[in-house]
C-alpha cells in the first residue's frame, strides 16, 4: 500500500501548480482522498478532500476559490490544482486516503478516519 505524491516545486506568487497522488497496491476508488499541508512551525492543515464518487468536496477557508481537488479512479489518482498561489501556501503537501468513502472538515482532523499517507511534496511560493 503506497501513495506517491508529486508535482511540488517553486513558483512565483500568482502562479499555479498541480499536485498528483497516485495509489499503488490498493484500489483508491473506495475511499475519500485528501490533501494536507504543513508549513514550518505550524500545525498540519486539512486543505481539501473529495469523496470516493467525486460527489462531495471540502476546501479549507484559506484555499477555497483557488484550489480544486479532483480524482480519476481509472488512474488511481487524486489531484490538487492550485491557482493564484500565495506565499502563505508555502508548505510540504501530503496526500492521504480516508478510511471512509466520504470526508468532512471534521474527519480530516480525526485520526480514526485517516488511512494511508504519502510522502510530502514541497511547494514554495516566493518572488
Amino acid at each position: 500500500v503506497q501513495l506517491q505524491a508529486s508535482g511540488g516545486g517553486s513558483v512565483q506568487p500568482g502562479g499555479s501548480l498541480r499536485l498528483s497522488c497516485v495509489a499503488s497496491g490498493f484500489t483508491l476508488d473506495a475511499f475519500a482522498g485528501g490533501w494536507f499541508r504543513q508549513a514550518p512551525g505550524k500545525e498540519r492543515e486539512g486543505v481539501s478532500c473529495i469523496s470516493s464518487d467525486h460527489g462531495t468536496t471540502y476546501y479549507s477557508h484559506s484555499v477555497k476559490g483557488r484550489f480544486t481537488i479532483s480524482r480519476d479512479n481509472t488512474k488511481n489518482t487524486v489531484y490538487l490544482q492550485m491557482n493564484s498561489l500565495e506565499p502563505e501556501d508555502t508548505a510540504v503537501y501530503y496526500c492521504a486516503t480516508m478510511r471512509d468513502p466520504w470526508c468532512t472538515s471534521t474527519t480530516m482532523y480525526d485520526n480514526d478516519h485517516l488511512g494511508s499517507w504519502g510522502q510530502g511534496t514541497l511547494v514554495t511560493v516566493s518572488s
